[in-house]
């Protein structure tokens, strides 16, 4: 029997289908968290053969103990995942202390966590970048500016998802920047990117131990994360009903490029909106960055909607059997509303509830940790055509005031951009 060791399996809230997967694929699953076992899901606690309860997961030393615990009762550690981007660095320490060999390694992080890294890969696959500065002083950075000029994007070299990213648009806000760098993170490194006019689009594959895609879809996010964080805006995206040829090459080339094996991977990459001298025409595909986990939040539920399939199991099977007999049914675009606490919204949780009641497929409150991304109250819904999916946009975000109703009219415009050819 396989032992598997699930690194927080409780958060997000979502991942214990993971683990019911694994457990009924006939492994041995062990979950290592800091939520006591009393109050996790009940669906959690029978998808675990045991529970190590730490009081941190930040505290290397606690989760080795619960490793090496696990590893002397059981044996072998076969497999140890989070499927989480937060704990990437931890996983693979703990993968290379414990000589686990089927996951990335510590010598393996620079590569897959550090934009300034991924950019290297991404070159190889053939796909363009955004030209990057390391940020160091004021002239440095006015000296790229004078390159690419504003605006541009900075962000943590080594970060997870938008935050602490900022758009800067002058001299001024620069140094703004620079100013609070010095005096609240004066020793992370930071990358500075020219902007690309952009929607996200991603490659979301289930990868084999060859190398090899066994499932793959995508998602789009017309408005950007930075920009949902940043202006406290309500968030969308949603799962594409065909993945585009252009992205699913891309994609595949990435996952050759970076080495990818045995995992769930969700690479972002952005489609311009414009034509950009340094990147291409409007339409191409340019590198963003690379995940080497699912996508977040309920983005595998909403793959799920959006191919009547089951990625939970199609991710277990690859682990325990090397692929999948799982089949993809009927396939959907699948809708995503964060809606954001305090705007004045046209329509009720109540009436959109009942107009959209054979569409709705997850509604829920947001977790706390998720809602600077993703908004307050979400709805996730199917729909078989476009124009179905653009209405329902258009309801659910409707708003009585008219600060929103311009960034309304701004969103009703990012969606009629369309989408490529798929196939």
């Amino acid at each position: 029997m396989q032992n598997f060791i699930f690194i927080s399996p409780n958060f997000p809230t979502n991942y214990w289908q993971f683990c019911r997967e694994l457990k009924n694929n006939g492994l041995n699953v062990l979950g290592i968290g800091d939520q006591p076992y009393e109050e996790l899901k009940p669906e959690l606690k029978v998808s675990l053969n045991e529970y190590y309860k730490v009081n941190s997961l930040e505290n290397y030393d606690e989760v080795y103990r619960a490793v090496a615990f696990f590893t002397f009762k059981y044996g072998r550690i076969d497999w140890l995942e989070s499927n989480n981007e937060y704990w990437l660095e931890r996983d693979a320490a703990l993968r290379t202390d414990f000589h686990i060999t089927s996951g990335f390694q510590t010598s393996d992080m620079p590569r897959i966590k550090y934009k300034s890294k991924m950019k290297e890969y991404y070159q190889k696959a053939g796909i363009a970048t955004a030209r990057y500065h390391m940020v160091d002083d004021l002239a440095g950075c006015k000296a790229f500016v004078a390159q690419v000029g504003y605006p541009v994007v900075v962000k943590p070299d080594n970060g997870v998802g938008a935050s602490d990213t900022h758009r800067l648009s002058s001299d001024k806000e620069l140094e703004e920047f620079l100013a609070y760098k010095e005096k609240e993170h004066p020793d992370v490194a930071y990358i500075m990117e020219e902007f690309v006019r952009a929607e996200v689009n991603s490659y979301d594959a289930i990868i084999d131990a060859h190398g090899n895609p066994i499932f793959e879809a995508g998602n789009v996010s017309p408005v950007s994360i930075m920009d949902i964080v940043n202006n406290d805006d309500n968030s969308i995206y949603y799962i594409i009903k065909d993945l585009p040829e252009d992205t699913r090459a891309a994609g595949r080339a990435a996952v050759k490029s970076f080495g990818v094996k045995s995992r769930f991977v969700h690479f972002e990459f952005f489609r311009m909106t414009e034509d950009q001298a340094s990147m291409g025409k409007k339409g191409q595909i340019v590198a963003l960055e690379v995940n080497m986990r699912p996508c977040g939040g309920f983005t595998p539920d909403m793959i799920d909607f959006a191919r009547s399939t089951n990625v939970y199991k199609i991710w277990a099977d690859m682990i325990a059997f090397g692929g999948t007999d799982m089949p993809v049914g009927e396939h959907y675009y699948c809708a995503f509303v964060g809606r954001r606490d305090g705007k004045s919204f046209v329509y009720s949780h109540e009436q959109l509830m009942q107009k959209y009641q054979d569409n709705m497929r997850m509604v829920d409150r947001i977790p706390e940790a998720l809602s600077g991304a993703m908004g307050n109250q979400m709805y996730v819904a199917t729909f078989s055509t476009r124009d179905e999916m653009e209405k329902f946009y258009s309801d659910v975000l409707a708003v009585t005031d008219a600060t929103n109703a311009k960034v309304q009219a701004e969103l009703t415009k990012v969606l009629a951009l369309g989408e490529p050819e798929t196939i």
